[in-house]
């Protein structure tokens, strides 16, 4: 109780100064519309609509129609857009990944074809960057689908099968006629989940709506002003602890019954509850009010807005722990947002900064919860690509509050 009671005075606190509101919801707003509009394809003036990840394909087994299936299933993706190149370009592909140009290539060898159908070793040739997110995300994109197309196989050979003991086939001719028809209505059944529907339908969510979604300026823009505020929003929060600590209050309470990690645990909940009192507010912003669809993955979105609200509040403690005067704090607190929202891609997103920079950009905890958050609303991938992100981001929280507690002193 006497946590909370601490908790709740220092939100009473935050509440009273006027100040709180323009931090904690009106600037991220502003903020939040102003980038919004600028990455907004129809009003920066962009002439690329496809917000898929580009991935460049050379087919070197064209007459097949599994390598053909393979193209049609990849073109259908939601997560990249090949890029059909020649065969002359085949030596040319790894230069355009490494030089950002793609975010990943495929070549599909001559008999790839044959080769599946028989169930003979075949193999894609992949390459993208690992240590780069759009290439992670397109590698894991590129493995669903080649694991759909191999799906497909099996099912053709299985209903084969099925009809030969049945009723039989009079040639060879008869039996690769029907294994060419039961594969391409596998591959078809691909292109129509009646699982993914249902759920669309659960969820009162248009089929259009994700593609309205990815092409909406503000999944940039909104999630990256709830990773910049949450750190601009702990202003208040670290200058109660300094005046605390200032004006001698934290002496004080020691000579109550409260411990020590009763007052560092009450002004640690305090934050916590502001900082994703404003997560809660900006992400029901963002799905009402600028069209991203964050409760596509209400949980995932969950796990990343606790994830990201313990590192702020880790980062506020040890800003509130170093800083000794009001003013240290507002200073501290704006170079941790610029360098982390800058580096970390809240202003703009890494892929688009080159390989050096997104690999700087990714030593950074902030980097990571864009990656949580992007993964949800702009990638359109599931809870488990938010693993990753929010287990990097708590364990800069852990760290972060390490450091805090080590240097944290009740003394001015």
């Amino acid at each position: 109780m006497r946590i909370i009671d601490l908790a709740f005075k220092d939100i009473v606190q935050i509440l009273r100064d006027w100040k709180s509101a323009l931090f904690l919801v009106i600037m991220p707003v502003i903020f939040t519309l102003f980038f919004g509009f600028v990455f907004n394809p129809s009003t920066s003036g962009a002439n690329e609509s496809d917000p898929r990840l580009p991935i460049g394909l050379v087919n070197l087994d064209p007459g097949s129609s599994i390598s053909g299936s393979l193209v049609s299933l990849l073109e259908k993706s939601d997560v990249i857009r090949p890029i059909i190149l020649g065969a002359e370009d085949a030596d040319q592909i790894s230069e355009m990944v490494a030089e950002g140009e793609l975010a990943a290539a495929i070549q599909v060898p001559d008999g790839y074809g044959v080769a599946t159908r028989l169930d003979r070793p075949a193999s894609l040739q992949v390459i993208a960057d690992q240590n780069s997110p759009a290439g992670r995300t397109a590698v894991t994109a590129v493995e669903t689908i080649t694991n759909r197309l191999l799906g497909a196989v099996e099912s053709a050979h299985i209903s084969v099968e099925a009809y030969r003991d049945r009723v039989g086939f009079t040639d060879e001719a008869a039996r690769q006629s029907y294994f060419d028809e039961a594969f391409q209505e596998a591959v078809s059944a691909w292109s129509k989940p009646s699982l993914t529907v249902l759920t669309q339908k659960a969820t009162g969510e248009a089929t259009s709506g994700d593609t309205d979604m990815e092409i909406n300026g503000f999944t940039q823009s909104s999630a990256g002003m709830i990773v910049q505020f949450a750190i601009f929003g702990l202003i208040t929060s670290a200058m109660i602890l300094v005046l605390e600590r200032k004006t001698g209050v934290l002496q004080r309470l020691l000579t109550t019954p409260i411990k020590r990690t009763e007052v560092i645990g009450g002004h640690i909940l305090g934050m916590f509850l502001v900082v994703f009192a404003q997560e809660v507010i900006l992400v029901t912003l963002g799905q009402f009010l600028f069209g991203v669809n964050y409760l596509r993955q209400p949980l995932a979105v969950l796990l990343m807005m606790v994830a990201l609200a313990l590192w702020a509040v880790s980062l506020g403690l040890l800003i509130g722990v170093i800083a000794k005067k009001e003013d240290q704090v507002i200073v501290l607190c704006l170079i941790s947002m610029f360098v982390f929202a800058a580096m970390g891609g809240a202003w703009f997103p890494l892929e688009v900064s080159g390989k050096a920079f997104s690999a700087i950009g990714h030593l950074l905890p902030s980097a990571w919860a864009m990656d949580g958050f992007q993964n949800i609303v702009q990638r359109g991938l599931d809870f488990n690509s938010v693993l990753l992100p929010a287990a990097v981001v708590l364990a800069y929280a852990l760290a972060f509050f390490g450091l805090a507690l080590w240097r944290f002193k009740f003394e001015r």
